[in-house]
């Protein structure tokens, strides 16, 4: 054995081994139980980060720890292929977006073989390739076939300069990021999934799910939003010409009588009537079409709003309530309609206030009434006043008695409702899965034949910004129709990439099936027995993984419910972000690395300038590592002067997986330093010749081994506990670089010395060896030769080990140490004070003195005052 710990060397043969003998390759033929351990894909950006190396290891760990307990396990790995940033590098770079997507798939195909990860490489594969995305575009046409894919109008993005949608990130104070032109809202034809079809079974399924976040359910319930509430109709005022009925839902009927004036929708049909002829409120609808498209957005943005002149009728008490346009109120939610309460809704309250429209309160708490003037909403649940024949009622008598009443008129009634909207799957852009749908003038929109799939989208076109390059292009749009053989149009939309990554976990089971999308081997891996990935994802991704099997479920393709039964998400690395922003609102974005921090005279920061020029950039604070905002922490430059194992122990040290974590580079070198003191431990040991471990003779030992042993093992159940229930890698790392200490300070001379430093290290390696598996597969081989550490089962505690039969007190006389004990666990107090008033160290400070009392602290110590 080497003296020298060189990890260079030692991880190149521990990889070129696993290589060699298909270490990692996955069989569905097995009498062990399955463990299908499954990361989030990467995305293809360039370079891993620090966040991906977290990421990665923690399910490697996981993996590795499994495949020792005995389970027949599956890490597969693969690449979230196309989206919008290889579009924007193609633009940057004046290249096809495949070819700079395939140069990064394989330059970090290699980096994330270089961390030793545990993965079944033959099952990789990449989204953009047609062998995958074909399923996807056979899956959507069945999805059609069932009603559960529809084409609908939706409202956009438009950047009217680039002619192109936009997604809202690239929508910067209102103005696209690449012209700085205001952007418009437009209504274009789009296709959608039905998700809401599976609403309730999605809500109800969130309750098995016991190996989730409580938070991450909590979320995907929110998004659900599940609330019960009733349908209104506010009959149209036809005297003010107002052309037809306007209808509401609301889960607050209690307040109907508050009701002072109604909002809609910039696109409703009333507003676009009340501005045929009136351009001052035509310029306003145009106005609200530029402004935000998000519910969160809508939130902080400022309330504008214009009245229409147009009148609806009040259900109930048949006031006269004005129609007023409002730019907080969304087409694509609900009617595009709201009855507004100003005196029970903070934003009614707000946008009331602004333009001094009435508020009348009709809610008060139970024991109290209001001020009136109110100061503010009261949006508390509470009992009815001032509503005629439903005052005094409280929240619950009070809708039901509304909602009778209007269902009396025939003008409302109890409806169930969700938040949750229809996925919006089309996309505007070229670098995506290609729906597979014709349009010909004589037969409509028509379906590609199943033997006509894959479309395959051509590899070779480099987008300007200026629209979809698809729909430049004959050679893709121009086809023939497939009912009626006339020439037609080839539909030039692509798929939101959440398709692909709906359903990328059920291909790993099958990736070289290329007659079905699925066959008897998802079965058998699926569901994911632990995913593990960012909380960022914990709402859109997972709900659409979960649509997408429960749908494939249901064509007869997969048998199970949920497609992950467990979910570690691990938190994020933070690094700091710095940029600079133009005057047309672009952001620049430079690597931490790049720029270089400046000080004034007292040593406090004053800012940051790039090393490049010399001239200032702007900090945007700490934040999640990502491609998009340029603060990556590139591991191979840590990997190549420190080895993988120091990084992967270094990520798995630095907090608890859940936690976040901000990077800093300063704890690298003391992993670095203990793999080191690890290597020089078994090297010292082996330098005086081999052992073969006797775990029998432990009986014989002194009292300071059996100590030793019994650390070893309850070390053993510790670490056992931390990787299989607690996920927290930080505290395992501890606990063996605690018991690795103390085996330092051990005699190691004597048979009995040997035979337990042999013991330990080979436990030391076993329960290390999830974690920084390259060293300690060079390491089993020195301390066991002939064998393999891939064929040893995880170390199992000896429950000898764990009973102690004697424990060591130290003796102080006056407080200050003068000797120690080995007394029976279960002496007693008399037998503690002999024992230690009669030890040789202690008698000749004692002796001929006055003893004025003993103290004994169980299992600790004995003071003698004298």
């Amino acid at each position: 054995m080497q003296e020298k710990y060189h990890p260079q060397e030692i991880e190149q043969e521990a990889q070129q081994y696993w290589k060699e003998t298909a270490a990692f390759k996955s069989v569905e033929v097995s009498s062990k139980p399955k463990y299908y351990c499954l990361s989030m894909f990467p995305y293809p950006s360039g370079k891993l980060h620090m966040g991906h190396v977290r990421n990665y290891t923690i399910g490697d760990v996981l993996s590795r720890y499994r495949r020792m307990q005995g389970y027949n396990v599956l890490q597969p790995m693969g690449w979230d292929a196309f989206g919008l940033p290889a579009e924007n590098a193609a633009m940057q770079n004046n290249v096809p977006p495949a070819q700079w997507t395939y140069d990064n798939i394989a330059y970090m195909r290699e980096q994330l073989k270089s961390l030793g990860l545990s993965i079944d490489w033959s099952r990789e594969l990449a989204t953009c390739n047609p062998d995958y995305y074909r399923w996807n575009q056979w899956l959507f046409l069945r999805m059609l076939e069932k009603g559960l894919a529809y084409q609908t109008t939706g409202t956009v993005n438009w950047d009217p300069v680039d002619q192109t949608v936009l997604a809202n990130e690239q929508v910067i104070d209102g103005c696209g990021w690449r012209t700085g032109a205001p952007v418009e809202k437009r209504e274009i034809p789009m296709y959608y999934m039905k998700i809401t079809a599976y609403a309730d079974e999605l809500l109800e399924a969130l309750n098995t799910l016991d190996g989730w976040p409580e938070r991450v359910k909590t979320m995907q319930a929110n998004w659900i939003g599940k609330s019960y509430g009733v349908d209104i109709t506010f009959p149209a005022d036809a005297a003010s010409g107002t052309p037809h009925a306007v209808k509401v839902f609301t889960t607050r009927a209690d307040t109907l009588l508050g009701a002072t004036y109604v909002a809609v929708a910039a696109e409703h049909p009333i507003a676009l009537h009340a501005a045929k002829n009136n351009p001052t409120l035509d310029a306003f609808i145009q106005e609200c079409k530029q402004g935000a498209t998000k519910e969160a957005d809508l939130a902080v943005q400022e309330k504008k709003g214009m009245d229409t002149g147009l009148f609806v009728i009040h259900p109930l008490n048949g006031e006269k309530l004005p129609i007023w346009i409002a730019n907080y109120v969304l087409m694509g939610y609900g009617e595009g309609a709201v009855m507004a309460v100003p005196a029970h809704d903070e934003r009614d309250f707000a946008f009331a206030t602004q333009y001094s429209l009435p508020i009348r309160a009709v809610i008060k708490a139970s024991d109290c009434d209001l001020e009136v003037p109110l100061k503010e909403a009261f949006v508390a649940y509470g009992v009815t006043f001032d509503s005629g024949v439903f005052s005094g009622l409280e929240f619950q008598a009070a809708v039901d008695a509304i909602a009778a009443a209007l269902k009396q008129k025939g003008l409302g009634e109890k409806r169930v409702q969700y938040r949750l909207r229809d996925w919006g799957i089309s996309r505007q852009r070229y670098w995506g899965c290609p729906i597979p749908l014709i349009h010909c003038q004589t037969c409509g929109v028509v379906p590609v034949p199943d033997d006509q799939l894959p479309v395959v989208l051509p590899e070779n076109l480099v987008p300007d910004g200026s629209g979809n390059p698809l729909a430049k292009t004959p050679a893709f749009y121009e086809c023939t129709c497939p009912q009626c053989g006339q020439p037609a149009r080839r539909e030039t939309d692509t798929m939101d990439t959440f398709v692909d990554s709906s359903w990328y976990y059920i291909r790993y089971a099958c990736p070289d099936q290329d007659k079905a999308m699925t066959d008897e081997r998802a079965n058998y891996w699926l569901p994911a027995d632990q995913y593990i990935g960012g909380i960022e994802h914990a709402i859109l991704h997972l709900l659409y993984s979960r649509f997408w099997s429960k749908v494939m479920r249901d064509l007869g393709l997969l048998t199970l419910d949920e497609p992950f039964t467990n979910l570690l998400t691990q938190g994020m690395v933070l690094n700091e972000i710095f940029f600079r922003k133009t005057d047309h609102g672009r952001i620049t974005y430079f690597n931490p690395t790049e720029v270089d921090i400046q000080f004034d005279e007292q040593g406090k920061r004053c800012g940051a300038i790039l090393q490049a020029d010399n001239q200032p950039v702007e900090s945007g604070g700490i934040g999640t590592m990502s491609k998009s905002k340029n603060n990556g922490v590139d591991p191979q430059k840590l990997v190549t002067q420190y080895g993988a194992d120091t990084a992967r122990l270094f990520m798995m040290f630095a907090s608890p997986p859940t936690q976040t974590l901000e990077w800093a580079d300063t704890g690298v070198d003391g992993a670095f330093r203990f793999l080191k003191r690890l290597w020089k431990q078994v090297y010292t040991h082996l330098q005086q010749g081999m052992v073969q471990a006797d775990t029998t003779q432990h009986h014989a030992y002194s009292f300071e081994l059996k100590s030793l042993r019994f650390q070893l093992h309850q070390t053993i159940t510790k670490v056992s506990d931390d990787l299989e229930r607690r996920h927290t890698f930080n505290t395992a790392i501890a606990a063996i670089m605690e018991l690795m200490n103390n085996l330092s300070a051990a005699p190691a001379a004597d048979p009995a010395s040997r035979n337990l430093m042999q013991e330990a290290l080979e436990n030391i390696v076993l329960l290390l060896s999830p974690i920084v598996p390259h060293i300690c597969h060079a390491l089993w081989q020195e301390l066991k030769p002939g064998t393999q550490l891939l064929d040893q089962p995880w170390p199992q505690a000896d429950a000898s080990a764990l009973i102690q039969d004697e424990i060591k007190l130290i003796v102080q006389v006056n407080g200050k140490l003068r000797g120690q004990i080995y007394i029976a666990k279960d002496a007693n107090r008399t037998a503690i004070e002999d024992i230690a008033l009669n030890n040789a160290h202690v008698k000749k400070h004692v002796d001929g003195q006055v003893i004025k009392k003993i103290v004994v602290v169980p299992n600790r110590l004995v003071n003698i005052v004298i």
